[in-house]
C-alpha cells in the first residue's frame, strides 16, 4: 500500500555494477522508463509509477530510455531521489541525447549505456522566459545557480562512484577537466561528450584502467536489456498516462485548489446548515488528493485519514449540537493528512522513516496555505457584502410582525387544547388534536403513547403540554373542537 501504510525494506546503496548485471542474471522483468521531451512534472510521476511498479513486481533491473534536451532542475533532482537508493540496478540508455539536466539524471544512474552518435552533457543551468526563450540571467544569480547545479551533480555522481570531477565540468564552463597531462576538456567550453568519447578507456592514477562514463555502446533497446537483465529477459515498457498529465496541471495550480478548499470548509463551520461553501471546500480538497494521489505522493493511508476527518466533521455538523471532541479530531486528521500528502515517499523507504527536512517543507507549506485562506477569508468579508449576490442571500432589514412578517406562526390559542399523545415523548414527539398531529414537548417526563395531555403552553412554534385524565361520560370528546370557546353565562 503507497503512502502512509505503505512498508517496504530498505535496502543497501546500490554499488557500481561493472561485471555484475550480465553475469548474474536475474528472473523479474526488465522495465523500461522513457524520459523523452523536457524534462517536467508529468515525467516525475510516471518515474515514479514506473519504479513503484518495478519494485511490487520484482523486476530485475530498471532502465531509462533517454532522449532529452533538458528541463527543470527542481524535476530532475526529484526523478534523482525517486532512483538513487533502489535495490535493484538501475541503467541510463543515451538515445541519443541526454543533455543538461537530462545528463544529471544519468549520472544518478549505476550505469551508463549509449547509441550510436549519441551525446551526454552541456548541464549548465539557464533561465527560460515565460515563452520558452532563454534569458540571460545577472551575474550574482548565475553564480548561485551554477554553484547548486555543481553541487547537486557532483553529488549525484559520487553517490553512483561515477567521476565527480567530469560531472562538474558539464556544470562549469571556467573549469578544466584533465587526466594526467591528457586534457578532455578544456577552459570556458562546457563539457559534452559523444559515445565514443565517454566509453574510452583512461587510467583511474593508480596504473589501472577505467572507462571514461559509460560501459560502452549499444546498438539497440534490447541489447541494453539483455545487458540489464540477461538474454531473454521480459520487457516492461511505461507510457505518460492522460492522468498523468492532467495530475500535472493540478500541481501547478496545488496551492490554489488548497487555500480555497480550506477556505470553503472554514465558511461552512461559521454559518448554520450546509451549503455551497462546505461542497465546494470538500471538490477542491478532493481534487488536489487526486492529483497528489496520481503523483505519487498521498497514498491510501492518506486518503484514508482525510475521508475519516471529513466524516468526523460530518457528524460534528449534522449529529452533534455546538463543536467539540469529533469536530476538533476531525481537524486534525484533516490537516495532518494533507500535510503527509505534501511529503515524498521514495521506493523502497519505510514511511515511517521520512526525513525531518521534508516534514519540516511540509509544515511550512501547509501553514502557507492556511495564512492564503486566512487572508482571502478576511478579503472576501469586506467584498462579499458590497457585492449585488450578496444581497440576494441576506436581508438587509428588519422584519419585524408589525410589518406582517413572524418567525413562527402565532398558536397562543391552543392553549388548553386536549388532545393524546400518538408517539412516546421523550420529552419530544408527536400528538393528535381531534386529528390534527402536532410536534409538542413535554416538561421533561416521558409520556407514554395513547396518553392524555393538555397543552399548557406556547412558545412561538414551541409547544409544551402535559398529563390530564380527560373528563368522564357527559364531557366533550377530545378533539370536539379544536378552538374551543369559553362558555357564555346569561342572567
Amino acid at each position: 500500500m503507497k503512502g502512509l501504510f505503505r512498508f517496504a525494506a530498505l535496502c543497501a546503496v546500490s554499488l557500481p555494477l561493472a561485471g555484475q548485471a550480465a553475469e548474474e542474471p536475474r528472473s523479474g522483468p526488465v522495465y523500461v522508463i522513457p524520459v523523452n521531451g523536457v524534462i517536467e512534472r508529468a515525467l516525475v510521476y510516471m518515474v515514479r509509477r514506473g519504479v513503484n511498479d518495478a519494485l511490487e513486481n520484482h523486476a530485475s533491473a530498471i532502465v531509462l530510455d533517454m532522449n532529452t534536451p533538458g528541463g527543470r532542475v527542481d524535476s530532475a533532482e526529484a526523478i534523482i531521489q525517486t532512483i538513487s537508493s533502489l535495490p535493484i540496478p538501475t541503467y541510463t540508455y543515451v538515445n541519443p541525447n541526454a543533455i543538461s539536466a537530462g545528463a544529471i539524471i544519468a549520472l544518478g544512474t549505476d550505469r551508463i549505456c549509449m547509441a550510436p552518435g549519441s551525446k551526454i552533457g552541456d548541464a549548465m543551468p539557464i533561465l527560460l522566459t515565460p515563452f520558452g526563450g532563454v534569458q540571460e540571467m545577472p551575474e550574482s544569480m548565475e553564480e548561485k545557480s551554477v554553484s547548486y547545479v555543481a553541487g547537486l551533480i557532483r553529488a549525484t555522481a559520487q553517490r553512483k562512484n561515477h567521476d565527480a570531477k567530469l560531472a562538474e565540468a558539464m556544470v562549469r564552463r571556467d573549469m578544466e577537466y584533465s587526466i594526467g597531462d591528457e586534457v578532455i576538456s578544456q577552459k570556458d567550453r562546457l563539457l559534452t561528450l559523444t559515445n565514443v568519447e565517454a566509453e574510452r578507456m583512461v587510467d583511474d592514477g593508480s596504473g589501472a584502467k577505467r572507462r571514461l562514463l559509460s560501459v560502452g555502446t549499444f546498438n539497440s533497446l534490447f541489447d541494453v536489456v539483455e545487458q540489464a537483465g540477461g538474454p531473454g529477459a521480459a520487457t516492461v515498457r511505461l507510457e505518460i498516462a492522460p492522468e498523468e498529465r492532467l495530475a500535472r496541471w493540478i500541481e501547478m495550480f496545488s496551492v490554489l485548489l488548497l487555500a480555497g478548499g480550506v477556505l470553503g470548509l472554514y465558511i461552512e463551520f461559521k454559518t448554520p446548515g450546509f451549503g455551497v461553501p462546505g461542497v465546494a471546500g470538500i471538490l477542491l480538497l478532493a481534487v488536489w488528493f487526486w492529483g497528489h494521489h496520481v503523483a505519487g505522493l498521498a497514498g491510501s493511508g492518506e486518503l484514508i485519514l482525510f475521508f475519516a476527518g471529513v466524516v468526523l466533521l460530518a457528524v460534528e455538523i449534522f449529529l452533534i449540537p455546538g463543536f467539540g471532541l469529533a469536530g476538533m479530531s476531525g481537524i486534525v486528521l484533516v490537516i495532518l493528512s494533507l500535510a503527509l500528502a505534501m511529503v515524498q515517499h521514495p521506493p523502497g523507504m519505510p514511511a515511517f522513516s521520512i526525513p525531518p527536512t521534508q516534514l519540516v517543507q511540509a509544515a511550512h507549506n501547509l501553514g502557507f496555505v492556511l495564512a492564503l485562506s486566512l487572508v482571502l477569508g478576511l478579503v472576501l468579508a469586506r467584498i462579499l457584502p458590497r457585492t449585488e449576490a450578496y444581497r440576494h442571500l441576506v436581508l438587509a432589514g428588519d422584519v419585524a410582525a408589525n410589518h406582517g412578517f413572524t418567525a413562527a406562526p402565532q398558536a397562543d390559542s391552543l392553549v388548553g387544547l386536549r388532545g393524546r399523545a400518538v408517539t412516546k415523548l421523550r420529552p419530544g414527539g408527536i400528538a393528535d388534536f381531534g386529528g390534527r398531529r402536532l410536534d409538542v414537548v413535554t416538561r421533561g417526563t416521558f409520556v407514554e403513547p395513547g396518553a392524555e395531555i393538555r397543552v399548557a403552553e406556547v412558545h412561538g412554534s414551541r409547544i409544551v403540554v402535559e398529563t390530564e385524565t380527560l373528563p368522564g361520560p357527559g364531557a366533550a370528546a377530545a378533539g370536539d373542537s379544536v378552538n374551543p370557546k369559553p362558555e357564555r353565562k346569561h342572567g
